[in-house]
């Protein structure tokens, strides 16, 4: 299977709005009693489902029901704040364009529920452009699980080895070097320095102006 793809983060890298979810997730602890600090919450849960999430910071005791209807709460007040300032990443919309015109397989890999999804994809006129999506109710697992990433290959008719993920955390570029992908890094949550450990990394960008599709599969195979 020779059919190459790119698979795509959703939030913090199609859309750059992690400091909105940050602030919904301290939000939602704040008026709960909880004291989190952004920073380290960022690097220890983006990608994380939100049960996981949940799981995490309100004990293993809570029921299935409980931790869906505090998810569904949180994720609420993220849309609510994020919906006047909902844009594509600088360059995106580009640089698909130009993917989709070279025959490459386009796919979204995100740990949103499917609320988020339709909010997000919906909201910016994007669901047509991706050749397949997967999201929170696919897999059981959040980053940095390959779970999701997999899945988005399958589903989009790639081999891992030919498919590279663009991600903005930790957490993904993990999943992605799990999975046997490459990754590019978008700096728009956090600096290249966060990264630099990362051997499946091939380019670190500010955004999607700076990338060229053909070049990114040429410095795939090299590395």
């Amino acid at each position: 299977m020779t059919q190459r793809a790119f698979i795509f983060d959703m939030d913090g890298t199609i859309v750059d709005n992690m400091s909105f979810h940050v602030k919904s997730w301290l939000e939602f602890f704040q008026r709960r009693g909880h004291v989190v600090d952004a920073d380290e919450f960022f690097r220890n849960t983006a990608g994380r489902q939100g049960h996981e999430i949940m799981s995490t910071y309100f004990g293993k005791q809570l029921t299935k029901e409980e931790s869906a209807a505090l998810d569904f709460e949180k994720e609420a007040l993220y849309r609510e704040m994020y919906a006047p300032h909902l844009a594509p990443t600088t360059g995106f919309v580009d640089f698909i364009t130009r993917a989709k015109a070279a025959g490459i397989k386009l796919a979204v890999a995100t740990a949103a529920p499917n609320e988020n999804i339709d909010f997000t994809l919906d909201g910016l006129d994007l669901r047509k452009e991706f050749h397949a999506i997967a999201g929170a109710a696919d897999v059981a697992r959040g980053k940095p699980n390959p779970d999701v990433f997999l899945l988005a290959a399958e589903r989009a008719g790639a081999h891992p080895a030919h498919s590279i993920v663009f991600e903005d955390a930790p957490l993904g570029v993990e999943a992605a070097r799990r999975a046997g992908m490459r990754a590019v890094v978008l700096t728009t949550t956090l600096p290249a320095e966060a990264f630099k450990e990362f051997d499946n990394v091939i380019a670190v960008v500010r955004d999607f102006s700076e990338l060229d599709v053909d070049e990114l599969f040429a410095a795939s195979a090299t590395n």
